[in-house]
């Protein structure tokens, strides 16, 4: 039995924990959980964010299923997420975003995977204030970080049997960061002779991801730039409560939902807990558990096409405990 590290966050985190504990343990999942509160609940209560015995837990564990933590806007402890990634070096975000024919949008064929740089670029919170009137922000790319994030792009693309990687820069205009970004891209990209690779100013690719999603199919990518074109994707698909995430590292493992904590919706009992069950999912490939993930994910599909415990968010009415509970029972034996 592995034992792996949940941290339930603040808004809906908590509800949302529940809830993909409640299917995983009907799943029969071979997991044991070391639970943790984390964020500004815990800080009011203990002075700290994330607690030492939270911290000691997952460096002996090394995986973190952690539901959303808010971050103060403009002002504030700085984002719980950008600090665990960085402490850890969770230095690969994969997001998948995938139609499913359940939910109606424009867009029935999307499946497009962004792959981003997770802990270095305008995202490593490095700033100077020069004066009251003026403040800057540093955008730090280096090589190194560079070159295993977009092989691991690659790497991911003939894993999973995917056809193009798309390199996303805006080195027209910062030549040095990003230009040297587009540079090493091309230079691995020969070592993967069978998957087609192209390059795309980011601007370019916000309209072309709106207007022809189907072209895009791997996004290797910066941390900005993949943080914002993750969320398009999920606008394509139906919305953040529908896209998962993995953050990995050589030795440590993140997986959270995209979305925020949601305080608008806390507890009232109609959050939405398929984002965060597929990020549990992907959880479980990770350490090899394929066959209860496919499981858990034929269920879920199983209730989005039945369309009767379909919470808010996604085009229906139905609580979070509904949603659970129809899950759960369309799990094989």
């Amino acid at each position: 039995m592995k034992k792996i590290t949940v941290f339930r966050g603040d808004g809906i985190g908590p509800e949302i924990v529940s809830a993909v504990l409640q299917i995983l343990d009907a799943a029969h999942v071979p997991l044991q959980y070391e639970i943790f509160d984390v964020g500004k609940n815990e800080y009011a209560k203990n002075g700290k964010l994330i607690s030492d015995e939270a911290y000691a837990s997952f460096d002996r564990n090394r995986i973190l299923l952690k539901s959303p933590i808010t971050t103060p806007i403009g002002h504030g402890f700085r984002s719980l997420n950008a600090s665990l990634r960085i402490k850890y070096d969770l230095y690969a975000n994969v997001r998948p975003a995938k139609s499913n024919p359940a939910v109606v949008t424009p867009y029935p064929d999307v499946y497009i995977v962004t792959v981003r740089e997770n802990t270095e670029d305008v995202y490593a919170g490095v700033e100077e204030r020069i004066s009251d009137d003026e403040m800057h922000t540093i955008k730090i790319v280096t090589r190194m970080k560079s070159e295993r994030i977009i092989r691991d792009a690659f790497n991911y693309a003939r894993a999973h049997g995917r056809k193009k990687v798309t390199c996303v820069h805006k080195a027209n205009i910062m030549k040095l960061t990003d230009g040297m970004f587009l540079d090493i891209f091309h230079d691995i990209g020969h070592g993967y002779p069978e998957i087609e690779k192209e390059d795309m100013i980011i601007d370019a690719t916000c309209m072309n991801m709106v207007m022809h999603p189907e072209r895009f199919d791997v996004v290797v990518t910066l941390n900005m730039y993949g943080d914002l074109l993750s969320d398009l994707t999920a606008g394509l698909i139906g919305g953040l409560g529908l896209l998962p995430s993995a953050n990995l590292g050589r030795d440590y493992a993140m997986f959270e939902a995209v979305h925020g904590s949601a305080p608008d919706i806390a507890g009232k009992g109609i959050a939405n807990p398929i984002a965060f069950l597929w990020s549990a999912c992907m959880l479980l490939e990770h350490i090899g558990e394929d066959a209860i993930a496919a499981n858990i994910r034929r269920a879920v599909d199983t209730v989005l096409l039945e369309g009767t415990f379909k919470t808010p968010d996604i085009g229906g009415s139905a609580t979070t405990a509904q949603c659970t509970q129809a899950i759960i029972s369309h799990l094989a034996d």
